[in-house]
């Protein structure tokens, strides 16, 4: 399991659950087909900000603070996530699609909501590609915006009459197929 995975779901363990001590957590994890060990679970929980408080009956159980997220800039921690599991983004009239690396699309798509986008109602997630539904008008500034943060070419994006996201660096050859022309310096394409 990738490193943000583990870490977004003992997120959610501390969340659900009074963890009092690291082994706990490590049987957790087990329960839920993690393999860890106690010095993996202990940066984790040092990235996540995590902290011991005194629960309400008594035992010093792990938290994470709520401000420990709001300190991290949401554009910082998209980029670095996007860019490190996307490999394409498109988009069809209001749905935005980000094709991911095979098993990160869940991943993804729970840092895009979690992030708050005001261009993105919501996403829906599979194995490797994540659904996301732009605002009404707004999907090409949430197609530049997610491609500018995972560091992939934003420039030669349109929009044609029907609403259509257009590549203006694909055309369309004869024989119907799209070939890149960004590259292309002094050569054309089919016509």
């Amino acid at each position: 399991m990738a490193k943000a995975s583990r870490q977004y779901l003992i997120a959610r363990l501390l969340q659900s659950h009074s963890v009092a001590n690291q082994l706990q957590l490590l049987d957790l994890l087990r329960s839920h087909g993690i393999r860890s060990t106690r010095a993996t679970v202990s940066r984790d929980l040092d990235e996540l900000g995590a902290v011991k408080m005194r629960a309400p009956n008594g035992p010093s159980v792990y938290a994470i603070p709520e401000r420990s997220w709001m300190n991290v800039d949401p554009d910082e921690h998209l980029s670095r996530l996007l860019s490190d599991w996307v490999i394409s983004i498109s988009s069809s009239a209001s749905l935005v699609v980000v094709r991911t690396l095979p098993g990160s699309a869940h991943v993804v798509a729970a840092a895009l909501d979690r992030a708050g986008l005001q261009e993105s109602l919501g996403t829906v997630a599979g194995n490797d590609t994540v659904i996301a539904v732009a605002v009404e008008g707004l999907h090409m500034e949430l197609v530049k915006r997610l491609r500018k943060l995972a560091g992939l070419d934003t420039s030669g994006m349109e929009v044609d009459a029907s609403g259509m996201e257009v590549d203006t660096n694909m055309q369309v050859g004869m024989s119907g197929m799209k070939i890149d022309t960004s590259g292309m310096s002094g050569m054309q394409a089919d016509e």
